[in-house]
């Protein structure tokens, strides 16, 4: 593993000084087409090839439900203000398991994806989550919306985060990205979230901007360069890399002062990078960072338990 450290650890990094949006949110639909697509090109050689299969198919699906499923109510008008004006996200993650909305999104999401080839373990898991008693179901939906998923039900927390990506992007893609303002070092201005990875973008008005990639919502919100998405700090941010030299296209950006790293995906490299698609991907540079001091503060649900 190569690594670069110092005041300037990135030197690539400068961008373009222009104003770039604040927030991009997500069309459902195309966000869960691209990747899948995504997921099948990056299946086609590897170790892990068949699960990279599974989450092509996953994302499918996402796609489908995300055109099919009864159209969403936008948030109302004061609870966006409210949140505006209190330095807030808009969509509050913990009120969703109660929301009859999610929990049908959950339930079509579960009949669909009984098509999906699968190992055994995963099969036995959905079928627990299609009998399983509507409350329990809501309890597990708790720490989905939370991001912290019990290690021995690591399955079923899968498709739960699966159907909850759907709910949640859709809600996203009705609120106006005027209307958002940062929240907190390194959280989704949407949900509250912490970012699976941060990407820079290579497409044109935004070229070298940073945008950090809300794994539960689809939102990408803009943060600086050179700043650790854990913690805020600018100080002591480094780069580690693995066989790519100085040209790699997924870095890990580290932070001495917490001691987190958090992936950088180079889009401007390479336009073919999709955020969650790609991390799980490079899942080889997480078992590099597994050799060191630092820990993960970037999150993934089709990461857990690697």
């Amino acid at each position: 593993m190569s690594t670069t450290s110092g005041p300037q650890p990135d030197p690539s990094a400068i961008g373009r000084l222009q104003k770039v949006p604040f927030a991009i949110l997500p069309d459902p639909p195309s966000l869960f087409r691209r990747r899948s697509e995504r997921f099948a090109v990056l299946a086609q050689q590897g170790p892990l090839a068949s699960y990279l299969r599974f989450l092509s198919q996953i994302a499918g699906i996402q796609a489908e439900l995300a055109v099919s499923l009864p159209g969403t109510s936008a948030l109302s008008p004061d609870i966006v203000e409210r949140a505006r004006q209190n330095g807030m996200p808009p969509l509050d993650r913990a009120t969703l398991p109660a929301e009859g909305a999610l929990h049908e999104t959950v339930a079509r999401f579960l009949d669909a994806v009984i098509e999906v080839e699968m190992p055994a373990p995963a099969a036995g898991a959905l079928a627990a989550l299609q009998t399983m008693p509507a409350d329990e179901r809501a309890g597990m939906l708790t720490h989905v919306v939370a991001a912290s998923v019990p290690v021995e039900d690591l399955p079923q927390h899968l498709f739960l985060s699966a159907a909850t990506q759907i709910h949640a992007a859709r809600l996203a893609s009705r609120l106006d990205p005027g209307r958002l303002v940062p929240v907190g070092a390194g959280l989704c201005p949407v949900c509250g979230g912490p970012p699976a990875v941060s990407m820079i973008a290579g497409h044109q008005g935004a070229e070298g901007a940073r945008y950090a990639a809300c794994s539960f919502c689809g939102a990408l919100w803009n943060e600086v360069r050179v700043k650790c998405l854990a913690c805020g700090s600018t100080k002591g941010v480094g780069y580690k890399h693995a066989e790519d030299g100085d040209e790699a296209t997924i870095k890990a950006e580290t932070c001495d002062s917490c001691r987190g790293w958090v992936k950088v995906q180079y889009q401007n490299k390479n336009p073919s990078l999709e955020a969650l698609a790609d991390d799980v991907a490079s899942l080889g540079l997480d078992l590099l960072m597994q050799q060191t001091e630092f820990r993960r503060a970037g999150f993934n649900p089709f990461l857990i338990g690697y």
